[in-house]
């Protein structure tokens, strides 16, 4: 099977057997990896104390660097940053695995956690999730669940862009083979050429998977948007150890809707204005990008007084057609029993 996402880190974590199942155990070889990352070096102008500090924790990424060593540096923002990624070195270090460290996020324990680390957690996640998968579609929807997204609309189909990659493209000028964006910056229009996956060209996503510069197809009954489905059922499942079955829908048609979640910030609020019945106008409607029904295989698990019931799901665009998912609120917002 093809091996991608490096940069994540996955191959540097250690597979361990807890009762929870398999999970992603926390090593040196990966906090050391994660210090060389380009955002965690230290800049050309860094002070000498705060160079010695990064190579210090390089060495030994467990390192307790006295309080006394941060304070030397000179840049209060760099004091600040090496206190944050401190704390959260230790939050993985006292958690044990990754997927206790990503869920402690959402139990009422992220105050101080950048976003940007939250992503990067997910990041390997989704990358442990999708191991042994041949599928360059279900890689590529796997993405959406860390990557904000710019979003398009073309001939009727519904095209996800990496948001970072066509930015890029927009400012350069550089373009791909395939599949058309056209991309409105603040200041200007570009067209931004990209390559569009299908059934027939997906296995070239791997060897390119770092570039993030292929464009998925989340148009209804399309094969990117069935990819993008079993992502989110295999992300239940590792992380809640509860099996579920995800699929499109064009509309909710069901007298007794029940519960909803959305899978971002926009849709959530459209599903709660359509569940309680407010007024939703033409234009956030037609950033609707996708609906959902999610199904339990064993309604046991899910609170009494909805057991049985599907759960409606959503995503839509921003204003601004970019769309960022927020993978834990499927683990937070779940009518699951534990929880009642």
């Amino acid at each position: 099977m093809p091996d991608f996402w490096r940069s994540s880190g996955y191959r540097l974590l250690h597979r361990a057997e807890t009762p929870a199942g398999p999970r992603l155990a926390v090593t040196n070889a990966f906090l050391g990896a994660y210090l060389r990352r380009p955002e965690m070096a230290p800049p050309p102008e860094a002070c000498a104390a705060e160079r010695d500090l990064h190579a210090a924790l390089v060495a030994d990424p467990f390192l307790a660097p006295p309080h006394a060593r941060i304070d030397a540096i000179a840049d209060a923002d760099a004091r600040e940053n090496w206190r944050v990624w401190l704390g959260f070195r230790d939050r993985l270090a006292a958690a044990g695995t990754v997927e206790d460290a990503y869920l402690s996020l959402f139990a009422g324990h992220a105050h101080g956690v950048p976003a940007l680390f939250v992503d990067q957690l997910a990041h390997v996640l989704v990358r442990h999730v999708l191991e042994g998968t041949a599928s360059g579609l279900a890689a590529r929807a796997g993405e959406l669940l860390f990557r904000e997204q710019s979003i398009s609309f073309a001939d009727g189909a519904i095209l996800s862009a990496d948001r970072e990659t066509v930015e890029m493209h927009a400012a350069s000028g550089g373009f791909g083979s395939l599949g058309q964006l056209v991309v409105q910056a603040q200041t200007a229009l570009r067209t931004v050429e990209l390559d569009v996956l299908n059934d027939d060209n997906q296995a070239a996503y791997f060897g390119r998977d770092e570039r993030h510069d292929t464009v998925l197809d989340l148009s209804f009954a399309r094969p990117g948007l069935d990819a993008l489905c079993r992502v989110l059922e295999r992300w239940v499942a590792h992380l809640l150890d509860v099996r579920v079955s995800i699929q499109p829908v064009q509309r909710i048609d069901d007298q007794r809707w029940v519960w909803h979640t959305g899978l971002d910030a926009v849709a959530s609020e459209l599903l709660n204005d359509l569940y309680n019945g407010r007024e939703v106008d033409e234009a956030r409607m037609q950033r609707l990008l996708s609906l959902f029904r999610l199904e339990f295989a064993d309604p046991s698990v899910m609170r009494r007084d909805v057991a049985g019931r599907p759960v409606y799901l959503a995503m839509a665009a921003t204003e601004a057609n970019t769309l960022r998912v927020k993978p834990q609120n499927l683990l937070v917002n779940l009518p699951l029993a534990s929880r009642a």
